[in-house]
């Protein structure tokens, strides 16, 4: 598994020849400050960012509030302005000098990450190398947003479509892929032409302001890029992003919940919404399979960022004819390939879970399938390692009843359940509010036709347990979200499409 998320990095490091180890210091790239308008601004009010590996200071950082935020937006629609009308070259050159900073600094941005988000170091490489790639993509996309020339009813009309930046958009990302998240959405925003307000996670706003800095040396011009910092459960700043009429977009990663609320908030408006929201995928492993690269799927797609991805397998459903080997073959992998600790630490690739909060719904959910009759084949309790470490987990009779079956997981949690026939298991998979991704394993060519349609979700992984790449459109359905992002569809989201009608001709 974690050659598999390390693969990337070293493909990306090889081809620009750069050594393992930075020049910089972990510290040259951690901000204390927030960025608008070009400054790096502070507040009286501040708020801690910690390590979820030992529970260590890393830095302070301001929490920012409703002024400060409008004062973010305002920047943003002053540069809009000006950025709109830079050529798609112009926009290409300057992503891929961002790009290429992040490249160069790859090993300082995977140690911010690993030390304020808790991901191993080798799995912090591999988001940085995936997180840049998006750089990279849109920085080629950008000159490749054509219009549509379409043959008009007239012989006096000539019809033609153009795309336009619809303007500021707000970007709000999450702690699980503090990196990523964040160039996905403003790659895709910044080729089109628009111009961002940021405001990450409380967890994790360091990796935010490390790449913001790495842009502001690119030359991405002041107000392009805000970042507006601001602790959990802060009023004001999503207000202000919802309610401003400045801001045209807004792109939102997180918890359905959350989700729907802002989905709500941002009506008023007539925002254009990106949601990219829970998920609760189904891991399907039918008789046909091969079940080493099952397991190794479900590992990759699983035990990924110690369970605490969107995409993350959720309900792994296993047919009677292979159950028994596959449960066995988990469970000899769980034990002898994952290593618990601190990120930073040699060997390590699972780390603890990102807080108290994570770790106590984890501990629940287990604690409620287990006295609803699951049985526990390994794990099932907190490490020894730490407050929010947990040991990989894999429960098996577990049933729809189950917390851990009806519910998103976002831990190390492998809950398996079994099941007979192919109807049936898709009954399983698709009784479910949301639909973000699935997986399933089958060696019968006509099955996986079969099973990758009658799946209700956006994405499929079919043998293949690892999904994600700039080049993927990626979304879901249902209550899953609006919208794609990454692939040449990500640009859709800021970007509006003109008719232009040439009469009398």
């Amino acid at each position: 598994m974690i050659g598999n998320l390390t693969r990337p990095f070293n493909l990306l490091r090889k081809s620009h020849n750069l050594n393992a180890t930075s020049k910089c210091a972990i510290s040259s790239l951690i901000r204390d400050k927030a960025l608008i308008n070009g400054e790096w601004v502070t507040s009286a009010d501040t708020f801690n960012v910690t390590n979820p590996a030992n529970g260590n200071l890393i830095s302070t950082v301001p929490d920012l509030g409703r002024e400060d935020t409008e004062k973010a937006i305002d920047a943003a629609y002053e540069a809009f302005q000006t950025w709109k009308w830079t050529t798609a070259k112009e926009r290409s050159n300057l992503l891929r000098k961002w790009f290429d900073l992040c490249v160069h600094h790859q090993e300082d941005l995977a140690k911010i990450l690993t030390v304020e988000q808790g991901k191993s170091l080798a799995e912090s490489r591999g988001e940085i190398a995936y997180g840049s790639g998006f750089l990279e993509w849109y920085s080629e996309e950008a000159r490749r947003m054509n219009g549509e020339t379409v043959p008009s009813p007239s012989n006096t009309k000539q019809m033609i479509f153009i795309r336009e930046p619809v303007g500021v958009a707000a970007v709000i990302t999450p702690w699980n892929f503090p990196n990523a998240m964040i160039t996905r959405k403003l790659g895709a925003a910044l080729a089109c032409g628009c111009t961002t307000v940021v405001k990450p996670a409380s967890e994790t706003p360091l990796s935010a302001l490390a790449a913001a800095a790495l842009a502001e040396e690119a030359g991405i011009p002041k107000g392009v890029i805000n970042v507006v910092t601001t602790k959990k459960g802060r009023s004001g700043v999503g207000d202000a992003l919802c309610h401003s009429p400045k801001v045209a977009a807004m792109s939102f990663t997180g918890s359905t919940g959350v989700g729907k609320m802002l989905y709500k908030e941002c009506a008023g408006t007539v925002k254009k919404l990106s949601l990219e929201l829970g998920g609760n995928a189904p891991f399907i492993v039918f008789d046909s399979a091969d079940v080493d690269l099952a397991v190794a799927g479900c590992m990759a797609s699983k035990f990924r960022n110690s369970g605490q991805t969107c995409i993350s397998t959720n309900r792994i459903l296993v047919q009677d004819g292979i159950y028994d080997k596959f449960v066995d073959a988990l469970k000899k992998s769980v034990e002898t390939t994952l290593v618990l600790g601190d990120g930073m630490g040699a060997g390590v690739n699972q780390g603890p879970l990102v807080n108290k909060s994570q770790f106590d719904i984890v501990s629940t959910m287990v604690e409620e399938a287990i006295s609803k009759g699951a049985n526990v084949v390994t794990g099932g309790s907190k490490h020894e390692m730490g407050d929010l470490f947990y040991k990989p987990t894999i429960l098996t009779d577990v049933t729809a009843d189950m917390e851990c079956v009806y519910d998103e997981i976002f831990g190390p949690i492998a809950a398996i359940q079994r099941f007979t026939t192919e109807e049936e298991a898709l009954t399983i998979a698709n009784d479910c509010r949301v639909g973000l991704a699935g997986y399933f394993y089958s060696n019968d060519v006509r099955q996986c036709w079969r099973v990758a349609k009658k799946l209700e979700v956006g994405m499929v992984g079919i043998n293949e347990g690892l999904i994600s790449a700039p080049e993927a459109a990626f979304g879901g359905v249902k209550e899953s979200g609006l919208g794609r992002e990454g692939s040449r569809h990500g640009m859709d989201e800021y970007s509006d499409l003109k008719y232009l009608c040439f009469g009398n001709l």
